[in-house]
Formats: C-alpha cells, sequence, structure tokens
C-alpha cells in the first residue's frame, strides 16, 4: 500500500437524511467501447433509484419529467460496487424532486469509495390517462426537507 495521495479521492457514506435505495454491481455486458461502464446503464440505474423514495408519497403511478442536471465525477468499473442514496429535495402539487448520489466500492479497493455520479431528478404523480394529479400531502414527512 502507498501513501501517496490518490487522483480519485475516497469519500465516506452518507450518514445524514439521505437514505440507501439501491445497490447494484455493472457487469461486462454493460460497458462501452472504452471497456468502462456505459453512462447511459448508469443514468437508468439512477432513474430507478430515484424514483424509490417519490413512490412513497404519489401512491400510484408517477413517471420521470425532467433530468434537471446530471454530473459523472468518476468512471465505473465492471465488479464495481454501486450504492445509490437519494434524499428528496422538493414536494410541489404534482411532482417531487430528488438528489441521488453514486458511490463506487471499488473491486480492488473494498470498504473504499469514490463519488462517480449525482443527479437531480423531477418525479410527477399522474392518473390513469397519464394526465398529472395532486401528491397526497396527509402524513408527508421528509427527512431533511424543510417546509
Amino acid at each position: 500500500m502507498s501513501n501517496q495521495s490518490s487522483p480519485r479521492p475516497e469519500t465516506d457514506l452518507p450518514k445524514d437524511h439521505r437514505e440507501l435505495v439501491l445497490k447494484v454491481i455493472p457487469m461486462p455486458a454493460d460497458t462501452n467501447g472504452n471497456g468502462d461502464i456505459f453512462g447511459g446503464w448508469v443514468m437508468a440505474q439512477v432513474d430507478l433509484a430515484g424514483a424509490v423514495l417519490p413512490a412513497r408519497y404519489v401512491r400510484g403511478r408517477m413517471a420521470t419529467v425532467a433530468v434537471n442536471q446530471f454530473i459523472f465525477k468518476q468512471p465505473v468499473r465492471v465488479g464495481d460496487i454501486l450504492s445509490f442514496f437519494s434524499h428528496v429535495t422538493r414536494v410541489g402539487n404534482t411532482s417531487i424532486t430528488v438528489q441521488v448520489e453514486v458511490f463506487a466500492e471499488r473491486f480492488s479497493a473494498q470498504g473504499q469509495y469514490v463519488k462517480v455520479t449525482e443527479a437531480s431528478l423531477t418525479y410527477v404523480a399522474i392518473d390513469r390517462e397519464g394526465k398529472p394529479r395532486p401528491i397526497p400531502k396527509d402524513g408527508l414527512s421528509i427527512p431533511g426537507l424543510a417546509g
């Protein structure tokens, strides 16, 4: 082991109001031409992870209506263990915005985490016809969300 600083700084996993909503290991079929995990695959996993918390409040159908921000910070590699943490940042009448952070536990460095991706997505509650509908406000208590 070397004591030299790493170009990919290690970080601790979140311990605040963010919740672990998904863990997944990318496989060789998920790679791009460079041998790293295809960004579109990561985006799909982020969308799945982002929908977990809103589903608790929407209580029915919902759809992704916006990817407000998406930042790839580090490449994801085959065999990394990805941990997806999420928290609600805004609740409107029909929509919920969520922040998702993705940390990689490298296959070759178990127990060490690198933040690889972060994103903000907005989901809207929809009815059977696909039209926006109000989010039920009864019992709505979201950790870390003021108001």
